[in-house]
């Protein structure tokens, strides 16, 4: 059962913000809350700006300013940047801007490296995410011997966002994207936006089973953990998530529902 947060009281702990270009925020959200399921949350898809991978980087940091100023509104006390692009190209800014704390992504290279047998790991990103510096330094911090191959992916984020995961247009560009990684003797891929979690089962179908998939969000809900100090409350029966869309909210409750695994009450998020 979920409940609003509005509901809960005003001397309630300050919910977390969680906000991502869409939808794919959902699946670091889901891990937090299967850590902290009494907090609070506000999570906003700005699924009218979808994707981020096209954009620059002054358009998504204006994108993330935007966003945290309402979350903030809002009393958020924390704020995850459920979204890689996001991450990589405005935590910095956001971090020396704001005095909240800020839980960005990271891509799983460094265990993926400890991980594989072959010496090569995959990763698959958007190509904003892979023209950033923050992903290079991540790589050349930990690749060490290892070979780490990065595969741009236009068009998943997209069919996400419709929910299409399992449609033949969706496993073709899987099937397109992994390919290379597999011919280049990849046993590990590193799933390097937050919206391909939900082709993971897709994605293992086609990689088979020596290929191990990894992704960061249950890493991510261990740093929100961090922060966070989560007592039983007598007044909280229920995790309590306000959920907002820069784009139509119709379309979040629908796909988003699905992708969630129960109703979502989706409200537009106000123009600005």
């Amino acid at each position: 059962m979920t409940i609003s947060a509005a509901e809960l009281s005003a001397a309630a702990p300050a919910p977390i913000g969680v906000f991502d270009s869409g939808l794919g925020g959902l699946s670091v959200l889901r891990e937090i809350v299967a850590k902290l399921p009494q907090q609070r949350y506000v999570y906003v898809a700005d699924s009218g700006h979808c994707p981020y991978g096209g954009k620059s980087q002054d358009q998504i940091i204006a994108r993330a300013v935007t966003i945290t100023d309402f979350l903030l509104a809002r009393g958020a006390g924390l704020i995850v940047v459920a979204c890689n692009t996001a991450t990589i190209a405005a935590v910095e800014y956001l971090r020396a801007t704001y005095s909240v704390n800020f839980v960005g992504m990271e891509p799983a290279v460094k265990p993926a490296v400890a991980l594989t047998h072959s010496g090569v790991v995959g990763v698959l990103a958007t190509g904003a995410a892979l023209a950033g510096d923050k992903l290079l330094r991540l790589i050349d911090q930990h690749a060490g011997g290892v070979r780490v191959i990065t595969q741009p992916c236009p068009g998943l984020v997209e069919q996400i966002e419709r929910g299409e995961l399992a449609t033949a247009a969706t496993r073709a560009l899987v099937r397109r994207y992994v390919e290379p990684l597999l011919a280049a003797g990849a046993d590990v891929i590193v799933l390097g936006c937050t919206h391909y979690p939900f082709l993971r089962r897709l994605i293992g179908e086609i990689v088979g089973p020596q290929v191990r998939v990894l992704d960061t969000g249950e890493a991510v809900a261990r740093r929100v953990a961090s922060f966070v100090n989560e007592a039983p409350s007598a007044d909280v029966r229920a995790t309590a998530i306000d959920w907002y869309s820069s784009g139509d909210p119709s379309q979040m409750r629908d796909v988003g529902a699905a992708l969630w695994g129960s109703p979502i009450n989706v409200a537009a998020l106000p123009k600005e």
